[in-house]
C-alpha cells in the first residue's frame, strides 16, 4: 500500500507532461481544474513549479510556456486562458491551497536583476523586505544563493519575471495593450489593489497569517542592509506582528504588498554601478566596510575575489523595450488611482493621530507611491532617459514619466472648466510635487537635453516636445515646482541638520511597521526627497534657474528653425505635386528620375508637415507660458533664425569638405548626422541612362531604346556637340533636346567625373519606355483615330504637337531668365 502511495505524485506529473503536447488547450485546462479540486496539496506541491514554468515560461528563457505576450484578444486561446489565469480562478485556487500548507519553493538569485543579484553577492541585503529571511545559503559559496519563497511569491516572480525574457514571435499586427499578458497584469492590479472596497479574501485562507517573524541569520554570513541597518528594521518588523495577526484584513493586505514589492522589484530594480553607488548612504557604506573586514579576518572563510557579477565590476547592460515600459505606466497609472481613492477624512487627518484607526489597507493606499515607488521609478527613467535611441519609440518612456507627474488625472474627478480653459492643477498636489520634485524638474532637464539632439522635423517628434510643453503649462503647476525649488534652496539651521537623517522612501520594513517620524517642516520633506536620490554632496540645478534658460532658448531657436526646413519641405512636396498634375499624363510633364515622390507620398508628406507646423507652434507657446519669455525676445530669436536660413537649404548639409570625388565628413559633420540633426538629400549622381529600371518603365523598352540611344550617339556625337555649341536659336534647341544637365542640389555636391559625363550631348529615349507616355500615346492614337487620320499620320501629328510643345516651354523659360 505504501509503493503505490509514494509513486502517485510522479505517476501525476508525468502524465500531466505527456498530455501537456498532445492535447489541445482546452482539455488540458479542464483536466487541471479537475487536479486542483480533487488532489490534496502534499500531491499537488510536486506539479507546482513545472506547471508555472509550463505557463509563463522559463527564467532563462528557453521554456516559451503560453506566451501570454504574444496571445491576442481575438484568438480562440484568450478566453481559456483568461479564465484559468484570473485571480478567482483555478490556478490561484492552487496557489492558495499550497500556501495553506506553507509550501516553499527555491529561485535561483541568478535570474533577479542586476543590481538585486550584484548586491546579495557581495553580502548587502536589499533594502525591500521582499528579500528578507528569504535566502538560503548553500554550502558552495554566496554564487549561488537562491530565496525560498511561499507559493503565491513563486507565482508572482514567475509571472514578473516572463516581462523580462525574450519575446517569441507575435502576430504581424500584435499589439501590446491587447495581449492576455498586459490585460493579466491590469486585472490583477485591479484584484489585489483595488480602488473601491477591500481585498477579496482568498479561498483558503491561513489564520496564523503568512507573515511570519524572520529566521534568525546565519552568523557566519552577515548581511547589512543598504537602507538602514537590517537589525532595527527587523525589530520593527517583528514587533509588528501581533497587529497583522490580530486584524483579519490585515491577514489579506500581504497579498498586496507582495504583488506590488515584485513588480517594482523587477520591473523598477535597473540601473548603473555609478547610480547604484549614488544612492548609498555614509552609513551603508561603513557597513559594508565592516562586513568586508569581518570577511577578509575569518581564517574558514576567505574573502573571494570580485567576480563578474559583484559591484566592482558590475555594470547594468539591460535595456527595457517599449513593451516593458507600457506595463510599468500601466502599474503607475493603477497606483495613482489606487492611492487616489484613499478616504478624503482620512487623507486630510495626520498620520500620527489616526495611524491606530485606519485600516491596514487605507494605510497602505497612503504611503504607496512614495514608499514603494517613488525612488525605483526615478531610476528606471533616467536609465531610460540617457540610453533610449533617439526616435520616435521614446514616447513610450515619455508617457509613463507624464503619467507619474499628473497624479490628478486619475482621481475619477471629471469636473470640466469653464469658457473651455485647461483645467487647473489643485492646490492640494502642491505636497506630492515638493516631495517628487527631482521627477519634475531633473527629469524635464534630460528631456531638454535629448530634444536638442532631435530631428523635430518629424511629426512624431515634435508631437513629444508638444506634450511635455503642455503638461508643464498647466496653470498652477510651474508655481508649484518653483515654490518647491525655493524650499529646497532655503539654508536649514546647522543644529537642526546635525540631528536629522534624511530618509529615502523605502527604508523601513513592511508599510505595517513603525513609520519614521513625520517631517516637522516642509523643507525637510523637500530636502530629504532630493538628497535621498540624489546624495548628499548633489549640485542641484534649478529649473526655473539661468541655465536651464539658456537651454530652452537653444531649444526655441531649433524649433523655429525646424519650422523653416518643414516649410522648405512643404514648398518642395507642392512643387512635386503640380509637376505630378494632370498635363503631366500626356507624356509634357518632368522627365527627371531622381523624383521618387509619389502622389500619395506627397499627401502624406504633406500632412506630416501640417501636424509638425501644428505641434510646434503649440510648444513654443507653452515654452513661453511655463518660463515667461516676452515676445519680443520670442521675435528677436525667431528673426535671427529666418535671418540665417539658406533658401536653397545648403545649410542643411552636414558639415564637410568637397574633394575630388565628392564630399568629405568632418569630425563636426558626423557627429550632426549620428544625432539627427544634419543629413546629405540622396541622390542618384551616376549616368541617368544607367538608373535602375523603375516600376512604372517596361524593362524591355529600357533596354532596347538604350542600345538604339547609344548607337545614335556614338554615331552622330559629333554633330550633336557642333549643334549644341551655336549660340543662336538653333544651338538653344540643342542644348535643351539634347543636352544632360539635371538639376543638381546643393546639398548633394557632384563629383568631377559625373559633371564631365552630363556635359555630354546626347540623344535620351528612355522616356519612350514610361508606361504613362505610353498609355498618353494610345489615347493620342485613339483620340486620332476618332477623326480618320492613319497610323502614320497619328505619329507625325503626336510628334509635331510634342515638339512644339516643347520648344514653346523652353522659349518662355529662356525668357523669363533672361529678365
Amino acid at each position: 500500500m505504501a509503493g503505490p502511495v509514494l509513486q502517485q505524485p510522479s505517476y501525476l506529473l508525468a502524465s500531466l507532461k505527456a498530455d501537456w503536447t498532445t492535447k489541445p488547450l482546452l482539455q488540458r485546462c479542464q483536466e487541471l481544474v479537475k487536479v486542483i479540486d480533487d488532489y490534496p496539496a502534499k500531491e499537488l506541491h510536486l506539479i507546482f513549479p513545472w506547471l508555472v514554468e509550463s505557463i509563463f515560461g522559463s527564467l532563462d528563457g528557453v521554456i516559451i510556456g503560453w506566451n501570454l505576450r504574444a496571445l491576442q484578444g481575438r484568438t480562440n486561446e484568450y478566453a481559456i486562458v483568461m479564465d484559468f489565469l484570473d485571480p478567482s480562478g483555478p490556478m490561484m485556487k492552487l496557489v492558495y491551497k499550497l500556501q495553506a500548507e506553507e509550501y516553499k519553493y527555491e529561485m535561483p538569485i541568478s535570474y533577479l536583476p542586476g543590481p538585486v543579484k550584484a548586491s546579495i553577492q557581495e553580502g548587502v541585503l536589499p533594502d525591500s523586505p521582499l528579500f528578507h529571511n528569504k535566502l538560503q545559503f548553500p554550502m558552495s559559496g554566496l554564487l549561488t544563493l537562491s530565496m525560498s519563497l511561499n507559493p503565491f511569491e513563486y507565482y508572482m516572480f514567475s509571472f514578473a519575471s516572463s516581462l523580462l525574457a525574450p519575446k517569441a514571435y507575435a502576430a504581424p499586427n500584435a499589439t501590446t495593450t491587447d495581449n492576455a499578458y498586459f490585460v493579466l497584469v491590469d486585472t490583477y492590479l485591479k484584484y489585489f489593489l483595488p480602488t473601491e472596497g477591500n481585498v477579496p479574501p482568498s479561498l483558503f485562507s491561513d489564520t496564523r497569517g503568512t507573515v511570519s517573524p524572520p529566521a534568525p541569520r546565519s552568523p557566519s554570513v552577515p548581511f547589512v542592509g543598504y537602507g538602514a541597518h537590517s537589525s532595527s528594521l527587523l525589530k520593527r518588523h517583528i514587533s509588528h506582528q501581533p497587529s497583522v495577526n490580530a486584524d483579519p484584513a490585515a491577514q489579506e493586505i500581504w497579498r498586496s504588498e507582495t504583488l506590488l514589492q515584485v513588480f517594482v522589484e523587477l520591473w523598477l530594480h535597473h540601473y548603473s554601478l555609478e547610480m547604484y553607488q549614488k544612492l548609498q548612504s555614509p552609513q551603508v557604506k561603513l557597513a559594508l566596510l565592516q562586513y568586508r573586514l569581518n570577511m577578509s579576518s575569518m581564517p574558514c572563510q576567505p574573502l573571494a575575489p570580485p567576480g563578474p557579477g559583484s559591484l566592482h565590476t558590475y555594470q547594468e547592460p539591460f535595456s527595457p523595450t517599449e513593451e516593458h515600459v507600457l506595463v510599468v505606466r500601466l502599474l503607475i497609472k493603477h497606483l495613482h488611482a489606487f492611492s487616489s481613492s484613499l478616504k478624503p477624512e482620512q487623507a486630510s487627518s495626520s498620520p500620527p493621530s489616526t495611524h491606530s484607526h485606519n485600516s491596514p489597507l487605507e494605510e497602505f493606499k497612503r504611503v504607496v507611491v512614495q514608499r514603494f515607488v517613488q525612488q525605483k521609478l526615478y531610476v528606471f527613467l533616467q536609465h531610460c532617459f540617457g540610453h533610449w535611441p533617439l526616435d520616435a519609440s521614446f514616447r513610450a518612456v515619455l508617457e509613463t514619466w507624464l503619467s507619474y507627474i499628473q497624479p490628478w488625472r486619475y482621481t475619477g474627478e471629471k469636473s470640466q472648466p469653464a469658457d473651455g480653459q485647461i483645467r487647473s492643477v489643485p492646490d492640494k498636489w502642491a505636497s506630492f510635487v515638493q516631495e517628487n520634485l527631482l521627477m519634475y524638474s531633473k527629469l524635464f532637464q534630460g528631456f531638454l537635453n535629448r530634444a536638442v539632439r532631435t530631428d523635430l522635423v518629424n511629426a512624431k517628434n515634435a508631437q513629444m516636445v508638444f506634450r511635455v510643453a503642455k503638461v508643464f503649462s498647466q496653470p498652477n503647476l510651474a508655481d508649484m515646482i518653483q515654490k518647491a525649488e525655493q524650499l529646497f534652496l532655503e539654508p536649514e539651521l546647522l543644529h537642526h541638520r546635525q540631528h536629522r537623517v534624511f530618509l529615502t522612501p523605502s527604508h523601513g520594513g513592511s508599510f505595517l511597521s513603525s513609520r519614521q517620524p513625520a517631517a516637522t517642516d516642509t523643507v525637510f520633506k523637500v530636502k530629504s526627497h532630493v538628497y535621498s536620490l540624489e546624495g548628499q554632496d548633489c549640485q542641484y540645478k534649478q529649473m526655473f534657474g539661468t541655465e536651464l534658460r539658456g537651454t530652452v532658448l537653444k531649444l526655441v531657436q531649433i524649433i523655429a528653425h525646424s519650422r523653416q526646413t518643414a516649410k522648405r519641405i512643404s514648398d518642395h512636396s507642392a512643387e512635386v505635386a503640380a509637376n505630378n498634375s494632370f498635363l503631366s499624363w500626356f507624356g509634357v510633364g518632368s522627365s527627371e528620375h531622381n523624383n521618387t515622390f509619389s502622389g500619395g507620398e506627397v499627401d502624406d508628406m504633406g500632412e506630416c508637415v501640417k501636424k509638425t507646423h501644428e505641434f510646434l507652434d503649440k510648444a513654443l507657446d507653452s515654452l513661453c507660458q511655463i518660463f515667461r519669455l516676452n515676445a519680443g525676445q520670442l521675435s528677436q530669436l525667431m528673426a535671427s533664425v529666418a535671418s540665417t536660413e539658406d533658401d536653397m537649404g545648403s545649410r542643411q548639409m552636414p558639415d564637410c569638405i568637397v574633394g575630388e570625388n565628392g564630399p568629405i565628413l568632418t569630425d563636426l559633420g558626423r557627429m550632426q548626422i549620428i544625432n539627427g540633426l544634419r543629413r546629405f538629400e540622396i541622390e542618384y549622381q551616376g549616368d541617368p541612362e544607367l538608373q535602375p529600371i523603375r516600376s512604372y518603365e517596361n524593362a524591355f523598352l529600357v533596354r532596347v531604346l538604350y542600345q538604339l540611344s547609344s548607337l545614335i550617339n556614338s554615331r552622330f556625337g559629333d554633330h550633336m556637340a557642333a549643334l549644341c555649341s551655336r549660340t543662336d536659336f538653333l544651338g538653344r534647341v540643342g542644348r535643351h533636346y539634347l543636352g544632360s544637365s539635371p538639376a543638381t542640389s546643393g546639398r548633394s555636391p557632384p563629383t568631377r567625373r559625373s559633371l564631365e559625363r552630363h556635359t555630354r550631348p546626347r540623344l535620351s529615349l528612355r522616356t519612350l519606355a514610361s508606361y504613362r507616355t505610353l498609355l498618353s500615346a494610345l489615347l493620342l492614337y485613339l483620340l486620332a483615330a476618332l477623326f480618320s487620320f492613319g497610323p502614320l499620320s497619328s505619329t507625325a501629328l503626336v510628334l509635331l504637337l510634342g515638339l512644339l510643345y516643347e520648344l514653346l516651354t523652353h522659349l518662355l523659360a529662356h525668357k523669363v531668365k533672361t529678365q
